[in-house]
């Protein structure tokens, strides 16, 4: 059985810095709803001006995985849900210069691709995605079961001593 999929575009910012390093900034902004499945990835610059050039990227799909509940659960009980976006550079000369890789949903997973030392930016989620993610939630997520704590008790062991011993 394939994963449930919920189809989306992913809005890139390029912003012109004023900077002797750097002379611009690529980030992922948004994420918005794609009516229907994109097979292939497509770019298309949606608006252009003086101050910022944004990109709409086809070809992505957020997918539910049994295994990721947890990292679902984590994110729709936080304050902000997040849309979490993977992306790579392209080479010099490519248009646009960044490519979305990555779209999920998943904090572990998120966590994951940060810790492998990839780019991912966190964009707010939209109603529609967590309305569509809960059911799956409700169904998928099963809490870990709590487990006493044994301190360590350094008297704990001085004391079954003295039983022993009378």
């Amino acid at each position: 059985m394939s994963p449930p999929r919920f189809p989306v575009f992913v809005i890139v910012q390029r912003t012109p810095l004023v900077n002797r390093w750097v002379s611009e900034r690529w980030a992922p902004v948004a994420v918005e709803r794609a009516i229907e499945p994109q097979e292939a990835p497509s770019a298309q610059c949606i608006s252009k001006d003086a101050n910022a050039t944004r990109w709409r990227f086809g070809g992505h799909a957020i997918e539910l995985h049994r295994s990721e509940a947890e990292g679902y659960f984590l994110n729709v009980t936080a304050p902000a849900p997040k849309v979490f976006v993977m992306w790579r550079m392209k080479e010099e000369g490519a248009t646009p210069l960044i490519g979305p890789q990555v779209v999920t949903v998943s904090y572990n997973e998120a966590a994951r691709l940060l810790d492998g030392g990839e780019q991912v930016e966190a964009v707010p989620m939209l109603p529609e995605i967590l309305a569509w993610m809960t059911p799956f939630i409700d169904e998928h997520y099963q809490p870990e079961p709590k487990r006493k704590v044994r301190r360590n008790d350094p008297f704990a062991a001085d004391g079954s001593r003295r039983e022993r011993s009378r």
